[in-house]
C-alpha cells in the first residue's frame, strides 16, 4: 500500500471529533491532521495528546491545533461539530434549530479559507446538514459528502452476524435514506456469503429465532439511542465509519458505501440527499449505485426521502 502525502482537518474536538482523529492516526490514513475547535485550548489539549500517542503508532503522523485557514490546502475537511444531543429529544431531526447555525459558522470559515478539497459532514442530522452543506460550500455534488447510513449498516450487520455467530463482515446488506427513523433496509438485496438472507432465514429458523426483518430495522434505528442513553454520545462506531470513508478517498479505494449523497433522479428522488451505495474514491462520491430494490423498499426509500426534504425550508428561516 503506497501512502499518499494528505491532510486531513476535523472541525470539532468533542468525543466524535477527538475520537475520528485518533482513529485515523491509529490507522495511519494520512501525513497531517488539523483540529479546529471554538474552544482552541480544548483543540490544542487534544493535538497534544495525540501527539504522545504517535510514539506508539506505526506511521508519524502531523497533529496540531489550528484555526481555519489551515482548510485552504486540505484534502478533507470533516464536520463534526453541533449542538449536544437533547436527552429528551425525539430524533436527530430535532437538532437542527441549533445545529444550522453552527453549520453555517463552519461551513463560511472553511470556504473563506479557498478550500476545494472534500467536505465530509458527520454533524446530526446528517442528511439535512450535508444539503446544507453543499448549499453554503457552492462545492460540487461529488465533493459533500455525509455519513449518513454507514454507521447503521455495521449495526445492522453486527444484529445480523450475532444470529448465526458469524463475523459480521461476511454480512451483506445496505442501510439506505434518512439517518434516522424512516432509514430503509434492502432486503432484496442482502446476503451471507453470497446466500440471500432470505433464503438463509428460511433455512436456518431454528438459529434465526424467529427474528423479523421489520425487528432488526428496528434494532437498527434505536442502536444509537441505546448508547446515548448510557454512555451520552456514541464515538467508536461514527469514528469508525468515518475513518472508512476518509481512507476510500485518500487511498482511492473506490469503496461502495452507503453514504448521504444528493439524488439526481435515481431511485426517482431528486433534489435530496440521502443514503445510498455509492463508489468512493479520491474525487469523493464517483458514482451512485443502483441496486434492484423490490417496489415496498423503492416506495419505502421515497418517503423517507420526503421526511428529509420536509425539513430543507427551515434552513432558510
Amino acid at each position: 500500500m503506497q501512502f499518499k502525502k494528505s491532510k486531513v482537518v476535523i472541525v470539532g474536538c468533542g468525543n466524535v471529533g477527538s475520537t475520528t482523529a485518533y482513529t485515523i492516526i491509529n490507522q495511519g490514513l494520512c501525513e497531517e491532521i488539523a483540529l479546529i475547535d471554538l474552544n482552541h485550548e480544548k483543540a490544542v489539549g487534544e493535538a497534544l495528546d495525540m501527539q504522545h500517542s504517535i510514539y506508539f503508532m506505526n506511521r508519524n503522523i502531523k497533529v496540531y491545533a489550528a484555526d481555519y485557514d489551515t482548510c485552504s490546502d486540505a484534502d478533507i475537511v470533516i464536520i463534526t461539530a453541533s449542538v449536544p444531543m437533547d436527552p429528551k429529544a425525539n430524533n436527530r431531526l430535532d437538532m437542527l434549530a441549533g445545529s444550522k447555525k453552527v453549520m453555517k459558522s463552519i461551513v463560511t470559515s472553511v470556504m473563506d479559507s479557498g478550500f476545494n478539497g472534500i467536505l465530509l459532514v458527520i454533524s446530526n442530522p446528517v442528511d439535512v446538514m450535508t444539503y446544507y452543506a453543499w448549499k453554503l460550500s457552492g462545492l460540487p455534488k461529488n465533493q459533500v459528502i455525509g455519513s449518513g447510513t454507514t454507521l447503521d449498516t455495521a449495526r445492522l450487520a453486527v444484529e445480523i452476524s450475532n444470529l448465526f455467530d458469524l463475523d459480521s463482515k461476511s454480512v451483506s446488506a445496505f442501510v439506505m435514506g434518512e439517518h434516522g427513523d424512516s432509514e430503509i433496509v434492502s432486503w432484496n438485496s442482502a446476503t451471507i456469503g453470497g446466500k440471500s438472507l432470505k433464503d438463509v432465514m428460511n433455512d436456518n429458523k431454528d438459529r434465526a429465532q424467529d427474528e423479523t426483518f421489520e425487528a432488526l430495522r428496528q434494532k437498527t434505528v434505536k442502536a444509537g439511542w441505546e448508547i446515548f442513553h448510557r454512555k451520552g454520545s456514541t464515538t467508536y462506531g461514527i469514528a469508525s465509519s468515518a475513518a472508512a470513508i476518509v481512507k476510500s478517498i485518500l487511498f482511492n479505494e473506490n469503496r461502495i458505501l452507503p453514504v448521504s449523497i444528493l439524488l439526481e433522479g435515481e431511485y426517482g428522488i431528486d433534489h435530496v440527499f440521502l443514503s445510498v451505495p455509492t463508489i468512493i474514491n479520491e474525487t469523493g462520491a464517483k458514482e451512485i449505485v443502483e441496486i434492484n430494490l423490490d417496489a415496498e423498499e423503492a416506495n419505502a426509500l421515497q418517503a423517507s426521502a420526503k421526511v428529509v426534504a420536509s425539513y430543507y425550508d427551515a434552513l432558510n428561516d
